[in-house]
């Protein structure tokens, strides 16, 4: 049977696949705290749960034992300063766990943009100071957030020297020696929102969310505000899905565990709408790579729904058939085909900012 951790607005929820179907397990924790990302450590087992608590800041929270009990651990931090304009670290966006090789490793991305690292189960973080002073990072913006941030973090599983980031807005940055040096991908992204001269400028590129194949780590899927885009060479370039039914535009993606040509998306209406297409939810698939989609929505609603998917809100499990997505209005839905039919878990939940299927 499976787990599955849902992130929300007012606190940490968890359901259990039962005989019976799915079944929220316990009380929440962190009841009426806003959870912005979560991370299920497959390597130990370890669970992460990244709060925003508003005027008292972000707080990191541990569980060695499965939710039973939880620790508070340090926050990532800039360094402190009398400055005026010193950054402050707004939220946590991204949580990743290390490679294999490296126990106890994991990142943080935060709003700003910032990269943490720590190699102590998130005792103590240090910032990446390489990727903090590129002078790139000037132009960096916000998007929905008035800062820039952080909340991709790609880890490849064949060498955890080689990370990928996504920064919205600021491209995709790409590092082959843990951070001590840093250069731009993301060729092939074209942007609509700022001048056609200046569309492919790699810095203005805003990548909703990456996420890298496990079965083929070159092959990287974007969720891009312009569209969704595909690299087959670990984020250096991208070429672009086309006649994308109903809609390219989003924030979620998921790939397959096992097939690099198979992903899940969840369209919406762009820019100042997003909604639903014509009020009806649907889940896109491709299963060749990107050059074919097709929408499901057995079992979603087709009319009047309200619904938004955040980036961290599509999630599918270690056998490519269980898929989960939870929204802004509160619902939560799970599929156990590979999306072809859902089934609505949850209609009153808080809004749904990060899921995890337990690994």
């Amino acid at each position: 049977m499976a787990t599955l951790w849902v992130g929300t607005r007012k606190g940490l929820f968890r359901y259990d696949e039962t005989s019976a179907g799915w079944q929220a397990a316990g009380p929440p924790a962190f009841l009426a705290q806003p959870v912005t990302v979560l991370l299920d450590d497959p390597r130990d087992g370890t669970l992460y749960v990244a709060l925003a608590h508003g005027h008292f800041g972000c707080k990191l929270h541990r569980s060695d034992d499965r939710g039973t009990s939880w620790r508070e651990l340090k926050t990532p931090a800039f360094a402190a300063s009398d400055a005026p304009d010193a950054p402050t670290v707004e939220m946590l966006w991204a949580l990743a766990a290390g490679g294999r090789d490296e126990p106890g490793v994991i990142y943080a991305g935060t709003l700003p943009g910032a990269l943490f690292r720590s190699e102590n189960r998130g005792e103590s973080w240090m910032i990446c100071q390489s990727l903090w002073d590129r002078p790139e990072r000037q132009r960096w913006f916000g998007a929905g957030y008035d800062h820039d941030g952080i909340h991709s973090i790609l880890i490849d599983p064949r060498d955890s020297a080689h990370i990928v980031l996504g920064v919205s807005v600021g491209g995709v940055w790409i590092t082959r020696d843990r951070g001590q040096t840093w250069d731009l991908g993301g060729r092939g992204f074209v942007a609509d929102y700022i001048p056609p001269e200046q569309s492919g400028d790699l810095v203005m590129q805003d990548p909703h969310l990456m996420v890298m194949s496990p079965s083929n780590p070159d092959r990287v899927w974007c969720q891009h505000h312009c569209g969704i885009y595909v690299s087959d060479d670990g984020g250096w370039s991208f070429r672009e899905c086309r006649d994308v039914a109903p809609s390219s535009f989003g924030f979620g993606v998921a790939v397959h565990p096992t097939d690099p040509d198979r992903a899940w998306f969840a369209p919406a209406r762009k820019d100042e709408v997003r909604i639903p297409v014509d009020g009806k939810l649907v889940v896109t698939q491709t299963r060749d790579g990107g050059h074919h989609f097709v929408a499901h929505d057995r079992g979603l609603p087709q009319r009047a729904a309200w619904d938004l998917i955040y980036r961290h809100a599509l999630v599918v499990d270690s056998s490519g058939e269980r898929i989960a997505m939870g929204s802004t209005t509160g619902s939560l839905w799970v599929s156990g085909d590979g999306g072809s039919q859902w089934h609505h878990i949850d209609a009153h939940l808080p809004p749904i900012a990060a899921l995890s299927f337990a690994p």
